[in-house]
């Protein structure tokens, strides 16, 4: 018995590289500069969009990600994907200056461990 002569079409597509940048979120770096005062308080007390999940009004500044109502989002606070989150948030993000010290052009300094704590959730919102 020989190979098949057909080509391509007969081979099953790989349904997971089409979803892959569909649920994309924000990368750890841009989720750090989120983390700064005046942008994080921007993010938490957003105006009343309709065209976001809760009218984006329950936000997890970690995880970038809206929730329908403050039980979701506080069920997400328990969850293991936002603790799963935390622990990577913890290492300070990577920057040009590492780089160029990883190239050869300094002295290798360690990355600093950064303290990253769940935002609280304020009970006047529901």
């Amino acid at each position: 018995m020989g190979k098949s002569k057909q080509k391509g079409s007969h081979k099953k597509k790989n349904p997971g590289k089409i979803f892959k940048t569909k649920r994309r979120t924000k990368d750890l770096d841009q989720i750090h500069s989120d983390l700064k005062p005046e942008t994080a308080s921007k993010l938490l007390h957003q105006e009343v969009d309709y065209d976001v999940s809760g009218c984006a009004q329950h936000y997890c500044l970690h995880c970038a990600r809206y929730f329908i109502d403050m039980k979701a989002l506080k069920d997400h606070y328990k969850s293991k994907v936002h603790k799963k989150r935390l622990k990577q948030l913890r290492e300070e993000p990577y920057t040009q200056a590492e780089a160029e010290r990883a190239a050869g052009m300094g002295s290798y300094i360690p990355p600093k461990i950064v303290e990253v704590k769940t935002t609280p959730i304020e009970e006047d919102m529901d």
